[in-house]
């Protein structure tokens, strides 16, 4: 039995006796399971008000007593308390309730009430004030009166007598429940030699696995499938197990509340035992097709070749990236950590600009989601200041953009199933890195407006060009990486920059630890995939030109290898700078000559030459019957 009691329960045990304030802060508003047989069922779940009323009456106070500013005092469980509260007090009930405002000058106002209630020694009396921290707008903003009730509240404390009851001595007690300490006048309880906070945490790893491996199971399936399926998992114990060890870890953070919903969610699809993780997932997402089920093996299987036609030259870091694509689709990412919540892969691209990183990134939402759209980017630059992480993440109640929540956590919302693309994030404040850690290990992360989102469906790529420059001592800038260095060279010098970078410059090396092995460096964007990248641009040009316009482009043998030398003079600029090089020399020179001869549909185009000695760039080029140049 004792192994069933929650490390709060047993701490509101020890406190109770011994401090005459308590505050009850967190996950207030959930359910849980009394774990004392007696009034109340074992293995059900009841409000913690319901709780707290158990547990104080089992254990000898006469009276118990809950106030909420909008209706004042008032048990649900046991109106007889309320009544012999009022009486002692001095008060009186109208319709089974105490009415009391919080603040104000009356005699019979909520504090001056509790105060009457703690100082006397005739009845062992519970106060308990529900949803507390909703008293007053914020700590900075309280007015005289607010001051002058929590003052009340503290003197009441410091004033509780002691009552003599036939299970021994109880204290009168104040009960304060809060969703977050820091909602409270910090002196109110900082340095408060009786007061004592008490954390109510989401059920923890062993309170989800007593209810999925114990006498609840059977209900979180309709009885016909319980009896058709379960016999199978007779035979195949380990079977069994290994489904109930992963709910356990897919359901990290959820409440008892969200637990119980989960049950009933699963009973009314009808689910077998076998899907009992789908369940967890059509909770979370509110969808029951799951992307990654539904991926083609055989597609996969030709990724790489898929990837290659838009991205060049960069074979490793194409092999490396579906690594992570393959462990997420065999469910083998996270095997070695505790936690199976984790996000399905995320990758660190590095290496010199213009190399691929961001389209890897758009190829890959393709290729898994059929849609690039699905890659859904933030750019890291615009999240340089300390409070830009309420931008992303959602600002707390009370900040102006609380209601429209955060870019990040909107999007998730949105869209579970994609991947999330943070791009250039060494320009991001180092507070919002910070909140990496929870979404890189948990999968989760609450928003402003308390909302769990879950990242756990999806692929996180931080994108950087760390490790291409090196600052010196006089924080001079040099190149630490340059064209003429083969790749092993490169990817060794960018690597050891960026573990530099987390662990030295910025203080933060377990982020780095979070990203473990998967910091994928690019290539330098060499000839040959200069020449891929080139050729791939021009005949992209010269198919939109003929599907759009009817205007056929023909680039003659030597003018093609004009484009090629001028293009591909300087490849210091990667495949982005090949794209430039393009737009100059062959799309507004051609443009301007189509322009010029009035050739805006239905013809035939054949350029002659590129002239690039000249700025701008001009082009020879001639139609069917005449030939003309810009």
């Amino acid at each position: 039995m004792d192994a069933m009691i929650s490390k709060w329960h047993r701490e509101l045990e020890l406190f109770s006796s011994i401090k005459p304030l308590l505050i009850l802060e967190g996950n207030v508003l959930d359910q849980y399971r009394y774990p004392i047989a007696g009034s109340i069922p074992l293995d059900t779940l009841v409000p913690l008000s319901q709780y707290l009323y158990t547990y104080f009456s089992d254990i000898g106070y006469d009276q118990v007593v809950f106030y909420s500013n909008l209706i004042g005092f008032m048990n649900p469980y046991a109106p007889d308390m309320l009544q012999s509260f009022a009486q002692m007090t001095g008060a009186k009930t109208e319709k089974g309730v105490i009415p009391a405002e919080f603040k104000g000058n009356s005699a019979h106002t909520a504090p001056n009430l509790i105060r009457r209630a703690m100082a006397q020694n005739q009845h062992a009396c519970v106060s308990i004030l529900e949803l507390a921290s909703h008293y007053i707008t914020t700590p900075e903003r309280m007015d005289q009166q607010d001051v002058n009730s929590f003052n009340l509240l503290l003197q009441s404390a410091l004033s509780a007598q002691t009552v003599r009851t036939p299970q021994g001595r109880r204290q009168n007690l104040l009960i304060l429940l809060v969703n977050k300490l820091n909602d409270l006048p910090a002196w109110f309880y900082l340095n408060n030699p009786v007061c004592r906070t008490i954390v109510l945490e989401a059920p923890d790893r062993d309170e989800r696995h007593r209810l999925i491996t114990g006498t609840a199971f059977p209900t979180f399936f309709d009885a016909s499938v319980y009896r058709t399926d379960m016999p199978y998992y007779q035979e195949h114990p380990d079977e069994l197990a290994k489904l109930q060890e992963k709910f356990v870890a897919l359901t990290e953070g959820m409440t008892f509340t969200e637990l119980d919903a989960l049950r009933k969610l699963s009973r009314k699809e009808g689910a077998a035992i076998r899907d009992l993780a789908s369940v967890v997932d059509l909770y979370k997402y509110g969808i029951s097709q799951n992307p990654w089920e539904n991926l083609s093996m055989e597609s996969l299987k030709h990724a790489k070749e898929d990837l290659e036609k838009r991205v060049k030259g960069q074979d490793s870091a194409l092999e490396r990236s579906l690594d992570v694509v393959r462990r997420a689709v065999t469910g083998m990412n996270g095997l070695s950590s505790s936690s199976t919540a984790k996000p399905k892969g995320v990758l660190f691209y590095a290496g010199p600009t213009g190399t691929g990183k961001t389209e890897t990134a758009k190829a890959l939402a393709e290729k898994l989601f059929g849609d690039e759209s699905a890659c859904i980017r933030f750019d890291m630059s615009e999240y340089g200041q300390s409070h830009s992480d309420q931008k992303l993440m959602g600002a707390p109640p009370g900040y102006v953009g609380y209601e429209a929540g955060g870019q990040l956590t909107n999007a998730v919302k949105k869209n579970p199933f994609s991947i999330l693309l943070f791009d250039e994030i060494e320009k991001a404040h180092p507070t919002i890195l910070d909140k990496f850690l929870q979404i890189l290990e948990d999968g989760r992360m609450t928003d402003g407006q308390g909302n769990t989102v879950y990242f756990s469906e999806s692929i996180i790529i931080f994108t950087s060009n760390l490790g291409i420059y090196t600052k010196d001592a006089l924080g001079q800038r040099h190149a630490n990486v340059t064209m003429d260095m083969d790749y092993p060279e490169v990817e060794k010098r960018i690597r050891g920059a960026i573990e530099d970078y987390f662990k030295l410059e910025l203080g933060r090396p377990e982020i780095l630890n979070r990203i473990g092995e998967n910091i994928v460096v690019f290539d330098y964007i060499r000839e040959e995939a200069g020449e891929a990248i080139l050729k791939a641009q021009v005949n992209k040009i010269v198919r939109r030109m003929d599907e759009q316009k009817q205007i056929r482009i023909t680039i003659g043998e030597e003018a093609y290898k004009e484009l090629h030398d001028a293009a591909l003079a300087d490849l210091s600029n990667g495949g982005r700078g090949i794209g430039n090089q393009v737009e100059s020399l062959l799309i507004n020179p051609l443009s301007r000559w189509l322009f010029q001869e009035e050739v805006l549909s239905c013809a035939e185009v054949v350029i002659d030459h590129f002239i690039v000695s000249e700025r701008p760039a001009r082009v020879e080029c001639h139609l069917a019957d005449k030939s003309g140049e810009v």
